[in-house]
């Protein structure tokens, strides 16, 4: 069913500013990502919320699978880098489920990115920049963070890339 004249621009109203920012991207906060274990995806603790780590889950499904690297049939750094994107949207998403509303979030502290890499790619970081300017571009000021990126030898489900956050809310 399609909205009528006027339907999104009112939804669009009905959204905070970060949300708004992420449509203006052509983005959405999508439904937080089931976790694929025994875990939650975001816990409070005080004023901070610590997301789990989270995958490039696109309606269920990861987006994509394998190794980060320059291999016939591997990722490439470009499509790695826009899944930790992906990853960075679910990471909101997570904390979205934990306090409701995204414009409580005053600080991205810190952003750790895991990279499923072939063993001679050493782009990891260039890889994490899709989460971390994501953040930036939605967060301003507030989206400056600090940030790991580590290459690995695997990652759950084959996934490419992994990405966790931890943000100040008030």
């Amino acid at each position: 069913m399609s909205a009528g004249p006027g339907q999104n621009q009112g939804q669009a109203q009905n959204l905070g500013q970060v949300e708004q920012r992420l449509a203006k991207l052509d983005l959405v906060v999508p439904d937080v990502a089931r976790p694929v274990a025994a875990y939650v995806p975001a816990m409070r603790d005080g004023d901070l919320v610590w997301t789990s780590g989270q995958l490039p889950m696109v309606g269920g499904s990861l987006a994509a699978t394998g190794k980060v690297g320059d291999g016939e049939g591997q990722v490439s750094a470009e499509q790695a880098r826009e899944l930790a994107r992906t990853c960075a949207l679910n990471a909101l998403a997570a904390v979205k489920s934990v306090i409701g509303d995204l414009d409580l979030v005053t600080q991205v502290v810190k952003v750790v990115g895991y990279v499923a890499s072939d063993p001679a790619f050493t782009g990891q970081p260039g890889v994490v920049n899709g989460a971390s300017e994501l953040l930036g571009l939605v967060f301003a000021e507030a989206g400056v963070h600090a940030r790991s990126a580590v290459g690995v030898a695997v990652l759950p489900l084959d996934a490419p890339v992994e990405v966790e956050i931890v943000v100040r809310v008030r």
